[in-house]
Parts: structure tokens; sequence; C-alpha cells
């Protein structure tokens, strides 16, 4: 609103009018990245602070930043919370899990293996995930090396997108790993995505749909349907935005 008004510096309205034309804001949903058994009394949230430029000035974003920059120990910040029934562990601790979350959208594969490592659970975890550079972007870095160091994290493949002169993404490290993946899918893995629906959910569903094609000898229509079945099943799960 305020960019139009500038452009349009003849545009006058009544404060009262044009407060009345706005909208409410929107709730900022933020998935819960610990485990209640790890961290009993707390909850944890990963935040990634919004700024950027806009008609030659800086712009914050509201909640992410009110929430990593405003807000102040001790602050009280009311809540609430959207359940997720679906987007959840499977109910056998046995199941291997496959995880594919770039940036924030580890934030709740964060609290699987938390969870997973908390009831002792046996099943293999594998995660893929992805940001811009290693050296400034890896969340969480030291504690999915603790992962890895004590056998809860059975996989971790990661991909930076701007550390290389060719982009790669974590759709990319999939294809690379087309085979064992494949496996794990057919020794009944179930399959979950985080993060952003436009672009990077919708290129993964695109190469799970190649790699059970090409590594399942299917048709582009019997991938489809077996990506279908796992839906069906509760072994796909997406948390995207």
């Amino acid at each position: 609103m305020l960019d139009a008004l500038r452009r349009f510096p003849s545009a006058r309205p009544p404060l009262d009018e044009f407060l009345a034309s706005l909208g409410r804001l929107q709730p900022r949903l933020y998935s819960i990245s610990s485990s209640l058994r790890a961290h009993p009394r707390q909850v944890h949230l990963t935040i990634g602070v919004v700024r950027f430029q806009s008609a030659g000035r800086w712009r914050n974003g509201t909640a992410s930043h009110f929430l990593g920059v405003r807000a102040n120990l001790g602050d009280t910040i009311p809540v609430f919370i959207q359940r997720s029934p679906r987007f959840r562990l499977p109910d056998d601790s046995d199941r291997p899990i496959i995880m594919v979350g770039p940036g924030t959208g580890v934030a709740p594969f964060r609290a699987f293996l938390q969870e997973r490592e908390a009831v002792g659970a046996k099943g293999r975890n594998w995660l893929f995930f992805g940001n811009q550079y290693i050296n400034l972007d890896f969340l969480y870095r030291s504690e999915l090396d603790g992962f890895l160091d004590r056998g809860v994290l059975t996989r971790l493949d990661i991909a930076f997108s701007r550390d290389s002169a060719e982009k790669v993404y974590v759709q990319d490290r999939m294809s690379e790993h087309a085979a064992e993946l494949w496996r794990w899918l057919e020794e009944g893995a179930y399959f979950y995505v985080c993060g952003d629906a436009k672009r990077m959910a919708r290129d993964v569903d695109q190469m799970l749909c190649r790699i059970v094609a090409e590594q399942g000898r299917r048709s582009a229509e019997e991938a489809k349907s077996y990506i279908a079945e796992l839906g069906k099943t509760n072994r796909y799960h997406r948390d995207v935005y």
C-alpha cells in the first residue's frame, strides 16, 4: 500500500476510508521443530527472517521480523495451534522414512528425528536438505551431524545451490540416488516433503514420479498411480506453503 501511495502522490484517500478498505493480516503458520519428548517444556520454531528491498527502501517480513528481531526475551506472544493430523510419523516406528526439507522446511524433520531418538525407533531415517550457501545456510548442522554419529539419521544428502557454477537442488540429489530411494519405497518407506509449494514441492513431486517410472519400469500413468496409492495409504505427506 505504501508503495502505491508513493507512486501516485495525488491519491489522498481519507484515513478512515483507507483503513476500512484494508484486509485483516493473515496468520503466519510455522511448523513446530521440536519433540515434546526431547523438550517437554519448550516448543521450537525455525524462522527465516524476511528482509528485502522495494522501491528503494528496506522492508521486513511482518511476522518473521517481529519474532526474530523485535520480540524480547520474556515477552508473551499470543499463538494458536493449527493441527496437522496427517503429517506425522508412522505408527510403526520400525518403518523407514524419507524426508525432503530444504531451508526452513527442515523444521518438522528436526522434530521427527528428536522424536525417533527419544522413543528408540528402529526405523531408518533419510533426510534431503538444501539451501543456498553451506557456510551460511546449513541449518542445525551440528545437530544433524550428531544424529548421523549416533545412528539416528541413516543418510543425509545436501544440496547448496549457490556454492557451485551449476545450481544443485534437493531433487537433483534424489535423482543421483534414485535406485536407493526406490528400494526404500519398495521396503515400505514413508515419504515427506515440507517447504515451498510453488517450486520445490512441485519439482520434488515430478522427480519422485520420474524415479518411480524409471526404477520401477512403469509408464508415466502407472507411476502417477503408484504415487497416488502412497497418498491413499498415508505414506506420502506434504506440508507446503
